[in-house]
């Protein structure tokens, strides 16, 4: 949060330190690319889960986005490139939340189940999202999903891909009223 609220106005290549910080301390506990969820062996299995629970949210969003009228109009190559994006950040944004805090969340536990990790993660990834009320609801329930697929089937490529699609589909339909660009920190305040 640090990052968010002060080094990047300041420091804003500050994030390649925390990344590596990040990145030390997982190579320090022995973790794989493997073991933190970048994996292709269970990638069909993982689709298989989360498709039909992706394929609903997106239905849904895009029927109420239109009954309403929120649809943004976009061109279909900024949509598609957009998309492409948000993989690739949703990816990033999963491994932060998944293969790094709902892996320590789950360590530094004394009796860790899947709920009260999966819940302690998911709320320091909405704390991330300050003081974007709308994104703060959302990634609660989307990290606490998240953690808990992350801890069944330990798989960043599915997530990413998921987070992608959401977060394209919210920026899609939800009015700049309720979403604010899906800013967080000092830059929602700006918007």
């Amino acid at each position: 949060m640090l990052d968010i609220w002060w080094l990047r106005f300041h420091f804003p290549w500050a994030w390649t330190l925390i990344l590596a910080l990040v990145i030390a301390s997982q190579m320090a506990r022995g973790e794989t690319l493997k073991s933190l969820g970048f994996r292709w062996d269970n990638l069909q299995e993982g689709l298989k889960i989360v498709l039909p629970f992706l394929l609903l949210v997106c239905a849904v969003a895009l029927v109420a986005g239109g009954l309403f009228r929120t649809i943004r109009n976009v061109r279909s190559d900024n949509a598609i490139l957009s998309f492409g994006y948000y993989c690739f950040w949703g990816l990033f944004q999963e491994y932060v939340l998944n293969g790094y805090f709902t892996n320590r969340v789950g360590a530094f536990s004394r009796r860790p189940t899947a709920h009260r990790t999966a819940l302690w993660a998911a709320a320091l990834f909405s704390a991330a999202h300050l003081p974007n009320w709308f994104l703060m609801l959302i990634t609660l329930a989307g990290g606490y999903l998240s953690a808990r697929f992350y801890l069944a089937y330990r798989n960043l490529f599915v997530l990413g891909l998921a987070h992608g699609a959401i977060g394209s589909i919210l920026y899609l339909v939800v009015p700049e009223s309720i979403s604010h660009h899906l800013y967080v920190g000092p830059k929602w305040f700006q918007h």
